[in-house]
C-alpha cells in the first residue's frame, strides 16, 4: 500500500554574545515536532570562518535530530510487538 508524506524542516542558526554558533532543527511531521540542538565555537587561535561555524553547528543539530527520530522509531518498532535492536543491529523493517 502506497504512502507519500510531507515532513517540514526549519533550520535556525545564530550567534550568541560569546561567539558561539547555535542552531536549532525543527522537524515537524504534521503529528509530532522534535527539535534538534547544535552548537560550535571559533577556536581563539583560529581563523574566524562565520560558515564553517554555521555548517559545524547545524550539522551536529541535524546528527541530535537524526539520533531523536531513529529513537523514536526504534520505540514504535518494539510497540508494535517486535524487540528492541541490540546497539549492532539496525532499525527497520524487513525487505
Amino acid at each position: 500500500m502506497p504512502h507519500t508524506a510531507e515532513w517540514k524542516v526549519r533550520l535556525h542558526l545564530f550567534e550568541d554574545d560569546e561567539g558561539t554558533t547555535k542552531a536549532h532543527v525543527v522537524l515537524d511531521t504534521g503529528t509530532t515536532e522534535l527539535t534538534g540542538h547544535g552548537a560550535a565555537h571559533c577556536h581563539p587561535a583560529d581563523t574566524n570562518v562565520p560558515e564553517i561555524g554555521d555548517e559545524l553547528a547545524a550539522g551536529r543539530a541535524m546528527q541530535d535530530l537524526a539520533q531523536q527520530l531513529l529513537n523514536t522509531a526504534e520505540r514504535d518498532i518494539e510497540g508494535m510487538g517486535a524487540p528492541r535492536p541490540s546497539t549492532r543491529q539496525v532499525a527497520g523493517w524487513p525487505m
